[in-house]
């Protein structure tokens, strides 16, 4: 399993090696002093989520407020998602940027979202299983959640704008402008 940074520095993709035989397959899904050592804290995830999404439904873009905020590990287990990051850490040299990495079940990638950053994904398969473990429980008053079609992030969702589905929560978030920020120089660790 190893740990690679994407060109956001902070959020890493994990790829894992496929032992295959007549039997089948076997993969080492998550090591904890693996992640520990890549990401250079402690990680103690807490909760685990599943969804399952169908061809053109976009979810996000999601994230918790400190005391409450989540880093996530997120991989697919059946079908292909289009996961979107956007660095929300005001002062960040990376604030209002966004970065794409396509998860599958084929692929067998994993992508670690520390905390600081929104996220979403368009499911791009006819249906698609998403995995995530979060290190810090749910918390509705933490919540916080920006337009995924916010003209100033220009996300390119890779979907037909006719084929998109989003829920009525998803079709309220407010502009990037008007969104909740994170300190680039605070701790989200403490």
């Amino acid at each position: 399993m190893t740990f690679n940074p994407t060109s956001f520095p902070e959020v890493l993709i994990s790829k894992t090696s496929i032992h295959s035989d007549a039997r089948g397959w076997f993969v080492e899904r998550f090591r904890k002093d693996l992640l520990e050592e890549a990401v250079g804290h402690n990680i103690n995830f807490c909760q685990e989520n599943r969804a399952q999404s169908y061809y053109g439904v976009i979810r996000g873009l999601h994230y918790q407020m400190p005391p409450a905020a989540q880093s996530k590990l997120i991989s697919v287990i059946e079908g292909k998602v289009l996961e979107v990051v956007v660095d929300i850490r005001k002062g960040s040299p990376n604030f209002g940027k966004h970065i794409t990495v396509e998860l599958s079940s084929k692929n067998q990638k994993q992508l670690f979202i520390p905390r600081g950053f929104a996220h979403g994904y368009a499911c791009s398969s006819k249906t698609a299983i998403v995995i995530y473990h979060v290190d810090n429980y749910y918390n509705q008053s933490s919540e916080a959640n920006i337009a995924f079609d916010d003209p100033q992030l220009n996300i390119d969702w890779q979907l037909p704008v006719n084929k998109i589905i989003l829920s009525e929560k998803d079709k309220s978030h407010p502009r990037f402008k008007a969104a909740q920020f994170f300190d680039y120089n605070q701790s989200l660790y403490d």
